[in-house]
């Protein structure tokens, strides 16, 4: 089966920013947790894929339909959830379906009825007066009824309550759990990725440095601890990111360069620290 998403050469230019020939692709049944500092460009990519701001080069693709030539088609194939709620406040969930009705060719009213009954969203209520959960909620739910075959979340989670969160992770394994859709989730909650992706893709200053497997990460790499002392001035070159306190050193390495180090402690790394170590790496605050 193809590709839900080819990504090839992207580019945008700002005055003080450019996204720098970005490539990658998701297959069908994946999640994908798409991570960076702030400004990295991630929200910019999703602006992109959505045709939201035009770009300079480079091509997008969805289920095989260009993202501007066949732009239609493709957000009828795409449910997409922002951070900040973008339905209107003044208006209710129940009159908000009605005009998705006529918006989507394969609107589902009968599962947008039966999603915001069993996620308890009021029908009646005017949007502006749900809980920040609610809301997210009730995008998703309008994101999941015109049957997508990619979701594209950017920060979801963020300001959720723990079981809020739980729900929506829950919610995309269903969602992919048949093998032929899939989620392009960008969120700075790292810990939501290490419970629900299956592959990482980081982006620094505009150009990705990994898009690989959970399990590859864990692969390649391994997070190191130990004194200072165990340092020498040519095994911290071998070092991706490192962190120094008084009491020792903490980094990310190469699994093929562990025999460098000696009298350390050695963990897989989590998702989280494929990010921390990243940005330490290119001599940037850690601003997430």
């Amino acid at each position: 089966m193809s590709n839900i998403l080819n990504i090839e050469n992207l580019s945008k230019n700002y005055k003080d920013f450019s996204l720098d020939s970005v490539s990658f692709s998701i297959e069908p049944g994946t999640v994908m947790g798409l991570i960076g500092q702030n400004g990295a460009g991630k929200t910019t990519i999703i602006r992109l894929i959505m045709n939201m701001t035009g770009r300079n080069g480079g091509k997008i693709t969805v289920c095989g339909l260009d993202n501007i030539e066949d732009e239609i088609a493709v957000k009828n194939k795409v449910g997409y959830v922002s951070d900040e709620c973008f339905l209107f406040y003044n208006t209710t969930l129940a009159k908000t379906a009605a005009a998705c009705a006529m918006m989507y060719e394969s609107w589902d009213g009968e599962k947008f009825s039966k999603l915001i009954k069993s996620w308890n969203l009021p029908e009646k209520k005017k949007i502006g007066a749900l809980s920040k959960g609610m809301q997210t909620k009730a995008m998703l739910a309008i994101a999941l009824c015109h049957k997508p075959e990619l979701l594209i979340l950017d920060e979801p989670t963020a300001g959720l309550d723990p079981v809020a969160r739980i729900e929506i992770l829950d919610i995309l394994r269903e969602f992919v759990s048949d093998g032929e859709r899939s989620v392009l989730f960008s969120t700075h909650i790292t810990g939501d990725l290490d419970k629900i992706a299956d592959v990482i893709t980081l982006i620094i200053d505009g150009k990705i440095r990994e898009s690989m497997s959970i399990d590859m990460i864990e692969d390649k790499y391994a997070v190191i601890s130990g004194s200072n002392d165990r340092l020498t001035r040519e095994n911290e070159k071998c070092t991706i990111g490192l962190r120094r306190l008084n009491t020792g050193f903490e980094a990310l390495v190469l699994r093929e360069d562990l025999p460098k180090f000696e009298s350390v402690s050695v963990k897989n790394p989590n998702v989280e620290n494929l990010l921390t170590f990243s940005i330490w790496q290119n001599g940037k605050e850690l601003a997430l």
